[in-house]
């Protein structure tokens, strides 16, 4: 059976190793620094939010996400990151982890819950395809903190 609940400081070593992991998918590397300032933000609990999936008391899947204003309407929620260990994958973690994070966004009346995801993740992609609406948005960024010009 899968629960869904908030982080507590005993899930900090299975946290780091799944957000490590994450990091890695998407071929990123962060300083340590990144993993402290994150964790400490979730147990504040205020600005940043995260959710663990546990499964016999074991931590399989971990979300963060964040409220945001909308200049459209009521405020919108973020959800920046999911991920699922791999053999806890086909089990439902990664569906019950957005699904937690809709009710969040729904007690606090947002508008809706938005993510994006990398065009080659077919697999996470088709769990998307059922809970959500793909609408064909383009994602751009700058890069403020880079090394070098544009």
């Amino acid at each position: 059976m899968i629960t869904i609940e908030k982080l507590t400081p005993a899930d900090r070593p299975a946290w780091t190793e799944l957000f490590r992991a994450y990091l890695d998918f998407y071929r990123r590397t962060e300083p340590e620094q990144t993993y402290r300032r994150a964790w400490e933000g979730f147990l504040a609990d205020d600005r940043i939010h995260a959710l663990g999936a546990k499964e016999d008391g074991r931590l399989v899947g971990i979300t963060h996400f964040l409220v945001h204003a909308n200049t459209s309407g009521p405020d919108v929620c973020y959800l920046q990151d999911l991920f699922t260990a791999p053999q806890a994958r086909g089990r439902g973690v990664a569906r019950a982890l957005i699904g937690a994070v809709a009710d969040f966004a729904r007690e606090r009346d947002c508008l809706r819950v938005y993510w994006m995801t990398h065009e080659t993740n077919a697999t996470a992609r088709r769990l998307y395809d059922a809970v959500a609406d793909n609408r064909g948005f383009i994602r751009y960024q700058i890069d403020l903190q880079a090394a070098g010009p544009r």
